[in-house]
């Protein structure tokens, strides 16, 4: 009898036993796969990646007043002071490289860095292939001719030699115009290449954009004899992050507290720009 009430005992025992690892086992599964989830949202978000690594890889070229070094060699701009501001609210540090404007998107999905902000245009374009902040500075593409140059419409430039920037807002402008895309079109790496070109006589005007002739050219600059002859379209100035990229949104944010707080206003007032509404 007694080996018998020893045996059921065995017997509840080992089924009990059974069931708590059934039990652990069952709840296992669940706990990696809700981690493998949040692994999987952490990988997925631009913003994470950015904050892991500390910096935000920012591309750009040399155009003044937005990203350039001044007389006393400091790196310094528009787009350099503001973007400083927005890395400090997301907790990260900027880190400028300059880049080919010409594949910068390429330069974007690559990774190698992790947004354009350089004054870049808000085009069709770039919204369809990266994830764009909204507008925070207005623009417009300009004609830049030497200032004895007789100039009354684009149609005057049919024939002759026209320079923008390979990949730029103002080279679309050329295209776009029915006597500019009749002109003899040559392609520079940068805006400030347009201007000397200009000025050197190899170029009959350059379009670029109204934010870096109004800083480079004219009276008590480099380029004193050249002059804006004629301003071709408005447009607005943006930020490109990766495709699809979370981080958009966050910059958003900070332009958002940055206005509130007047810090964009006052570095519009010092590098003479005009916010987007």
């Amino acid at each position: 009898m007694k080996k018998l009430i020893s045996m059921a005992l065995a017997v509840g025992m080992a089924v009990s036993l059974a069931a708590c690892g059934g039990a652990a086992s069952s709840s296992a599964p669940a706990a990696d796969s809700a981690a493998a989830s949040t692994t999987e949202a952490a990988a997925d978000s631009d913003l994470a990646y950015i904050q892991g690594k500390g910096k935000m890889t920012i591309g750009y070229t040399v155009y003044e007043p937005m990203n350039y070094t001044d007389a006393d060699g400091n790196f310094t701009g528009f787009d350099t002071e503001l973007a400083t501001a927005v890395c400090e609210k997301l907790g990260v540090e900027p880190d400028f490289v300059e880049i080919n404007w010409d594949t910068k998107i390429v330069e974007l999905d690559a990774k190698s860095i992790d947004c354009i902000w350089n004054g870049m245009t808000l085009t069709d374009e770039i919204q369809a292939n990266a994830a764009c902040t909204k507008a925070y500075a207005k623009n417009a593409q300009v004609v830049v001719m030497k200032s004895d140059a007789d100039y009354s419409s684009t149609a005057d430039l049919v024939g002759k030699t026209v320079v923008a920037e390979a990949g730029s807002a103002g080279e679309s402008a050329i295209q776009d115009d029915e006597s500019l895309s009749q002109a003899d079109y040559v392609s520079k790496s940068v805006q400030t290449d347009c201007l000397m070109e200009v000025a050197a006589g190899t170029a009959d005007a350059a379009v670029l954009d109204l934010t870096l002739a109004t800083a480079m050219i004219g009276e008590g600059t480099d380029y004193a004899n050249l002059a804006i002859k004629d301003e071709l379209n408005a447009e607005e100035y943006g930020v490109a992050f990766r495709k699809g990229s979370d981080v958009a949104e966050a910059v958003n944010a900070a332009f958002d507290e940055l206005k509130a707080d007047g810090t964009m206003q006052k570095l519009a007032d010092k590098y003479s720009l005009t916010l987007a509404e």
